[in-house]
Parts: C-alpha cells; sequence; structure tokens
C-alpha cells in the first residue's frame, strides 16, 4: 500500500494515539494503524476509529495514569 499523501510505502505498526480532549491529554497504546514510512502520515480502519471514540467520549478509567511536565518557552 502507498501512502496517499506522498506515495511513500505504509506499513502496519502498533501505535500511541495522542490527543487533548477537554483540557486534557489522553494516550491510547497499541492502537493499530497504517504508517507511511516516508511522512509519518497515520491511517486507521474504520473499527480502530469507533474504538478510540468509544474509549475516549465515555470516558473509560485508564489502565495507569502519568505525570506529564509542562514546559514555556514564552519565559
Amino acid at each position: 500500500m502507498k501512502c496517499d499523501l506522498c506515495g511513500g510505502r505504509v506499513s502496519e505498526e502498533k501505535i500511541s494515539y495522542t490527543l487533548f480532549y477537554e483540557g486534557h491529554w489522553i494516550i491510547v497504546e497499541n492502537v493499530p494503524a497504517k504508517v507511511c514510512n516516508q511522512c509519518g502520515e497515520k491511517l486507521f480502519d474504520a473499527d480502530t476509529v469507533d474504538r478510540l471514540q468509544a474509549t475516549i467520549w465515555k470516558k473509560q478509567k485508564p489502565e495507569r495514569k502519568i505525570e506529564t511536565p509542562v514546559f514555556n518557552l514564552a519565559h
């Protein structure tokens, strides 16, 4: 399969999906995706998108929480 954006080769991988939602960062691990080896574009099938939306919108209890440092370059 080739990437729709750049024509590069696409491979299937498990990735971490990160989203800023309702004032919080959310990380979903082991998400199946097709990833372009050239430009990094990530493609998800419909079932994966449905599962991501259900996980995030239904506010399921996370397996664990992590502390994340935040930096500000304006100072």
